[in-house]
C-alpha cells in the first residue's frame, strides 16, 4: 500500500473503520496526526483533506466533528508571553 503523505500513520483513515469510537477518542487521535504531519505542512489543508475525503461519507462520524472542529484551530501555534505576559510587580 502506497505511503500516504498527510496520513502516514493512517490514522484518521483507521478511525473511521473503529466501530463505536467516540469524540474523546477521535480527539487523540487528531492531536497524534497532527503531531505526524510532515514538516512544512499546512494544517488547514490538510483537514479540509481529511474532511474531503471522509467527511461527506460520515457526516455523522466523530472524527468528521473533530475535524470541523480542527478547522478553527488549524493555525500554527504563536508564542506568547515575553515582557507583555508578566504583571507588574513580578521578577
Amino acid at each position: 500500500m502506497q505511503k500516504d503523505p498527510i496520513d502516514p500513520k493512517r490514522l484518521i483513515r483507521e478511525a473511521y473503520r473503529i466501530e463505536g469510537i467516540t469524540e474523546a477518542e477521535c480527539r487523540s487521535i487528531f492531536l497524534d496526526w497532527a503531531l505526524s504531519l510532515p514538516e512544512g505542512a499546512a494544517p488547514a489543508d490538510a483537514i479540509a483533506e481529511m474532511i474531503a475525503r471522509y467527511g461527506s461519507d460520515h457526516p455523522d462520524h466523530p472524527m468528521t466533528r473533530v475535524l470541523h472542529q480542527g478547522t478553527g484551530t488549524a493555525e500554527p501555534a504563536r508564542r506568547r508571553g515575553g515582557w507583555r505576559a508578566r504583571t507588574r510587580g513580578e521578577d
